[in-house]
């Protein structure tokens, strides 16, 4: 692999033009596409085959009138101090609001607060329920907007309105506040390499890639459903590696350069060995995104699937258009102090790893004991994670869904604000009627509920929908024990009973992902144990950054869950309602934060190795532990300066999506950041060094058979050695044995 991609970097150096003028079609084509060909995304999340999702399809062929499946709205109406919405002018006020409702575009039915009783006992408040044709991500500007110009008109004749529900809910779009992270990017890299062209170069491919993988992706909404946060997060992800990839191979461009390479020559060694080990970083992030697929929910393998194929798209920019650039650039990239020959200017300077590599290999066993404890500490609030989905209850205080939810749940009780819908199917029943009465009578003895409402057949008799309003507001746990005591109901009928609604779709969601988590964690860390025992030829390195990795996984849940399931530090991140932790995060957090981790290992890992290989050989075990203590200390002060670059960049990348106004995206970019800061600067920087330093030798220890048994990768670069020198002999002992290729 090494030999193809020097080829690679050389070729796109030499036809530079060629190149970028292919990378600027593709992007341009992409804009096109996103211009021309994009549709709308969906903001809810669901499952085909789930009990809701199938009541739901029950309901569109027996029951398409009660549109189970559209979005929804709840309009709320406060009196003015003193009075009551049954005075005339009050009542003439709510009237009006209700007829502007229900002649507005899209709007399926709306339910008179009047007619069907929905005021509180002193009859101050009431709310109107309205229910719309389409969901929430099919509705138009127009439906939008006239839901929210009748609460302005409701203010206008006296009233305090406000508006909840999912209809309310646009589409999420990304704001120039979440690009903050791309300008602490920009300030980072000048700062390690010293030039503007040298720092801008990363940005420029990054932003043509994620450019290209956006745009995919939205003209792909015009033929495929996918998630609201599908762009969102691919920009998240792609941004982050992407600048990651491209100051890799740029600082070992600059290390050849240094050392007396011809532009073309560094261009081609950089791709061969910088990027020999972005491809397999690349791999392990695209690996982890796509296997999400095998969880089978429908709008995780899409954000997955994207997600990857920005990656991928990084990937081939790093590998093309950046040497391309470098074509470009010359040896501007280098800054005005390496024109000193004897300069090493390159992002590689070891001063600082050397120091810390020391400090840490000197009293490895404290060291170790000092991090694992604080990542263990640091996941002691993952005991208490609960998921759920984003409703109103989680919104901005200051923002009219957040209003009329209290307003509800003073007024009404929390239920009211996630009713259930039960659908009993009559259709094998003798008398319709009965079974349903029945089924009605026996749900009223649960506990937990508020209100049963009378069951409402369909025209053709053989459908019924009960409206349950539990006691609790719909991330409330006893509203999802509710929904299992319905569903498990022994009714002593042949009516079939299910259950749906909002919160019954969210509680399936949950429980979905709750029940996926343990076996795609045991994938990931399964893949990462035999991905890593191929590149580092080793059983003891593999097991050990699997463990990192389950510590990382451990305390970033802590962590999201202290700040935005208990509150802690909330103020300062801008947490505005803690609730439960969004239910997909965990999940695609450990295929994210799997690939991420892989790439920091990688790109350490692989110089340690390399520098014991070439190491000079020793027979006598202690010879040999102290070989391989050297190597550590050597390899870490070559790659600390850069892999510490590339964690601050992506941190700063994703820290800047906290401040979306979306709950999902912000505690996505919290949760992603925490976990590279535990990864890059507690675990590879500082657990990795202890641990091979307590190791030794035994580190790099293979059986025979196995390193036999498996294929050998050149993530190293070592077949560009052959350039120079030929290979040195296998050191005696416990060497690891040398790659063939």
């Amino acid at each position: 692999m090494a030999t193809f991609l020097y080829r690679l970097g050389r070729f796109s150096f030499r036809r530079r033009g060629w190149v970028a003028a292919l990378w600027v079609v593709l992007l341009v084509g992409a804009g096109v596409g996103a211009a021309t060909l994009s549709g709308t995304t969906a903001s809810g999340f669901t499952i085909p085959g789930s009990p809701s999702q199938r009541a739901i399809d029950q309901l569109a062929s027996k029951f398409p009138q009660a549109s189970a499946g559209g979005a929804t709205a709840r309009v709320v109406f406060v009196a003015p101090a003193g009075q009551a919405l049954t005075d005339a002018a009050d009542k003439a006020a709510v009237e009006a609001v209700v007829a502007a409702l229900k002649a507005a575009p899209q709007v399926a039915g709306v339910l008179d607060p009047f007619t069907v009783r929905a005021l509180n006992p002193t009859g101050t408040m009431a709310y109107a329920q309205v229910t719309y044709k389409v969901v929430s991500a099919n509705m138009t500007s127009a439906a939008r907007q006239a839901l929210l110009d009748s609460a302005v008109h409701g203010r206008q004749a006296g009233l305090r309105v406000e508006v909840g529900g999912d209809a309310v809910q646009a589409p999420p779009g990304t704001s120039a506040t979440e690009l903050i992270g791309v300008a602490v990017a920009a300030i980072v890299l000048l700062v390690t390499f010293g030039s503007l062209v040298a720092a801008g170069l990363p940005l420029l491919t990054a932003i043509v890639g994620v450019g290209i993988g956006v745009s995919t992706i939205t003209a792909l909404t015009g033929f495929v459903d996918l998630s609201s946060t599908t762009s969102a997060l691919a920009l998240m992800i792609g941004l982050a590696v992407a600048i990651d990839y491209a100051l890799f191979i740029m600082s070992r461009y600059r290390h050849e350069l240094a050392i007396g390479r011809d532009p073309q020559e560094a261009a081609g060694r950089a791709v061969g060995t910088a990027g020999s080990a972005v491809v397999f970083a690349g791999l392990t992030v695209i690996i982890a995104l796509a296997g999400l697929s095998v969880v089978g929910i429908p709008f995780l393998t899409q954000m997955g699937i994207a997600a990857a194929g920005t990656v991928a798209v990084a990937v081939l920019i790093a590998l093309t258009l950046l040497p391309a650039m470098l074509g470009f650039a010359g040896l501007r990239v280098q800054g005005r102090r390496a024109r000193d020959p004897e300069a090493d200017s390159s992002a590689d300077k070891p001063a600082m790893g050397l120091r810390w590599a020391s400090l840490v290999t000197r009293r490895p066993a404290a060291v170790l004991a000092v991090a694992v404890a604080g990542l263990a500490v640091a996941a002691i609030p993952a005991l208490d994670l609960r998921l759920g989905l984003p409703d109103d209850g989680m919104a901005a205080p200051s923002s009219t869904q957040r209003k009329a939810y209290d307003l509800i749940s003073e007024g009404f009780g929390a239920g009211v604000n996630g009713p259930l819908i039960v659908v009993v199917d009559t259709s094998h029943a003798s008398d319709p009627k009965a079974a349903a009465a029945k089924v009605t009578a026996t749900i009223k003895t649960l506990p937990d509920l508020a209100v049963v409402s009378p069951a409402v057949f369909n025209p053709a008799g053989d459908t019924a929908l009960v409206q349950v309003i539990p006691k609790g507001g719909p991330n409330d746990p006893a509203t999802t024990t509710l929904v299992k005591a319905i569903r498990g109901q022994d009714y002593g009928t042949s009516a079939a009973v299910a259950v749906t609604g909002r919160t019954a779709v969210n509680i399936d969601v949950s429980d979905k992902l709750a029940a996926a988590l343990l076996p795609y964690l045991l994938l990931v860390v399964g893949l990462a144990f035999v991905l890593l025992m191929l590149v580092f030829r080793s059983i003891l390195v593999p097991l050990k950054a699997t463990l990192g990795f389950l510590l990382t996984v451990a305390s970033s849940f802590g962590a999201v869950v202290a700040v935005f399931q208990w509150g802690w530090l909330a103020g300062v991140f801008g947490v505005d309602q803690t609730g439960p932790v969004v239910s997909f995060m965990p999940i695609f957090m450990i295929g994210v934060v799997f690939g991420l981790a892989m790439d920091y290992e990688v790109f350490l890992v692989t110089r340690i190795r390399e520098e014991y290989i070439h190491a000079t050989p020793t027979r006598t075990p202690a010879e040999q532990n102290a070989t391989a203590r050297r190597a550590v200390i050597t390899g870490f002060g070559h790659s600390a300066r850069v892999v510490t670059a590339a964690a601050i960049i992506m941190i700063s990348v994703f820290a800047g999506f906290i401040l979306s106004t979306e709950t999902v995206i912000t505690m996505m970019g919290f949760g992603l950041a925490v976990g590279v800061l535990f990864d890059a600067f507690v675990v590879r920087m500082t657990i990795v060094p202890a641990v091979l330093g307590l190791l030794g030798r035994a580190a790099w220890w293979l059986p025979g058979w196995l390193n036999r048994a498996l294929p050998n990768v050149d993530v190293e670069g070592e077949q560009l050695r052959q350039l120079d020198t030929p290979p040195a002999p296998p050191a005696p002992g416990l060497q690891p044995q040398p790659t063939h290729h």
